[in-house]
């Protein structure tokens, strides 16, 4: 099989000739890109001195290339908006190098000069005439959103100041998904996975807005968790212009990427702690749900792509809802939240859900564990999730900085020797 074959296949919930492998695809999936530096010298496919570019600059993130996927055997490749979260494009690179020295490759609007204090800031659309958005604190590896929140008049709020971020997608923006999308299916027989953007309704890292430089509404992340209950005619209000946008924003994406799309991400919002749901079953199917069956009913009516739903932490209560409203795949599968045990997601839920990720822990065995206990877990993980397919192997959310290149060779191995 190709990777497009055994990704449909595992979508399908049969068994493909191996286990399908994502690393990448998306920005919940992805790699440190200064462990994939050091990665990438330990497959021997870089020279010291030579510098990984940096695809998703929030969380910084490496870019995997296809000559990654064909030594490690990756099955996917990701379909991106234009622009990043810090609202520049990735282009016209330039070198620098991280606080831990990893040489890298830096998009031309991303900030270099550190602040006195060794904090590193950026800016919306590169713009340092406005107040900075994003902060990597010195010694860092990734950036934390800077709130700037104009003050709340209960009076003056107007749902149109929260939705300044979802407008209907322009002629410049399709015009990258059609090139984009002829290119990577013209590039390789890999499984495309595509984020539109503009359907993840509440996705609390978009909140703070770092890709806007005046955001209006309610941008601070406490008062938007405090307004899903107090405020909750103006969040739904906000949800359902959004949804009225999306859809039609799908459509016209639809028209110029057509089916070569297999999967899309629809949302990233969180809904788990590591203890369980952080918000009720109630509030789920009054808020939420709704909107995303709206959604999920009108890519499976128009398009073949399958949808995939990102959210961290102990979902278990919450999953009977993510199937009825539609979506095909969960991810990050965080197994070692409450409930998530493996076994248990797989008897229960496996006939409906593709379950991308879950394959080893990255807050604990993946950057802490010895590359034997690392082997076991993936192993065991394998055992229990790729039986009758419907798995994609990933870890638990994006591989952290400072994992030891040793523990990721032996999560590979352990891939290569399970799939015989």
């Amino acid at each position: 099989m190709n990777a497009r074959e055994r990704i449909a296949k595992a979508l399908n919930h049969q068994e493909p000739d191996r286990v399908p492998l994502d690393i990448g695809a998306t920005a919940v999936t992805g790699i440190s890109v200064s462990v994939l530096s050091r990665l990438r010298l330990a497959l021997g496919l870089d020279d010291p001195g030579d510098r990984v570019k940096i695809a998703e600059p929030y969380q910084m993130l490496g870019e995997v290339t296809d000559d990654l996927r064909e030594a490690l055997g990756i099955d996917t490749t990701g379909l991106v908006g234009r622009t990043n979260l810090f609202g520049f494009e990735n282009r016209d690179w330039k070198p620098w190098n991280m606080p831990d020295g990893t040489p890298v490759l830096a998009p031309a609007a991303f900030n270099t000069e550190p602040e006195p204090n060794g904090d590193l800031l950026q800016y919306p659309e590169g713009d340092r005439s406005v107040p900075a958005s994003g902060r990597m604190p010195q010694g860092g590896f990734y950036h934390d959103s800077i709130i700037r929140q104009e003050p709340i008049y209960e009076s003056a709020l107007n749902p149109e100041d929260n939705l300044e971020e979802f407008p209907p997608v322009s002629e410049a923006d399709l015009a990258h998904f059609s090139s984009e999308c002829d290119r990577l299916w013209a590039g390789g027989e890999y499984a495309i996975v595509a984020n539109y953007g503009g359907t993840g309704f509440g996705d609390i890292a978009l909140v703070p807005a770092p890709f806007l430089k005046h955001p209006k509404g309610i941008r601070d992340v406490e008062e938007w968790y405090m307004s899903t209950a107090m405020r909750r005619d103006y969040v739904h209000e906000v949800f359902r212009r959004q949804c009225e946008t999306a859809l039609g924003n799908l459509e016209r994406i639809h028209a110029v990427v057509g089916d070569r799309v297999q999967v899309v991400m629809l949302t990233g919002t969180d809904f788990g702690t590591q203890r369980g749901p952080f918000l009720s079953c109630a509030s789920y199917r009054d808020l939420f749900k709704p909107f995303h069956k709206t959604l999920n009913d009108w890519v499976h009516a128009h398009t073949a792509w399958k949808t995939f739903i990102h959210t961290c932490g102990g979902v278990l209560p919450l999953i009977p809802d993510f199937i009825d409203a539609g979506f095909d795949i969960l991810n990050p599968v965080q197994c070692s939240a409450e409930g998530m045990e493996a076994r248990h997601l797989k008897a229960e839920f496996g006939a409906q859900l593709t379950f991308w990720g879950g394959g080893v822990d990255t807050q604990k065995t993946l950057p802490f564990g010895t590359p034997e206990e690392v082997r076991q877990e993936v192993l065991g993980r394998l055992e229990v999730f790729a039986p009758g397919g419907g798995f994609v192997f990933n870890t638990i959310h994006n591989i952290q900085p400072r994992t030891p290149v040793e523990n990721l060779l032996a999560m590979f191995e352990a891939i290569r020797e399970f799939n015989g």
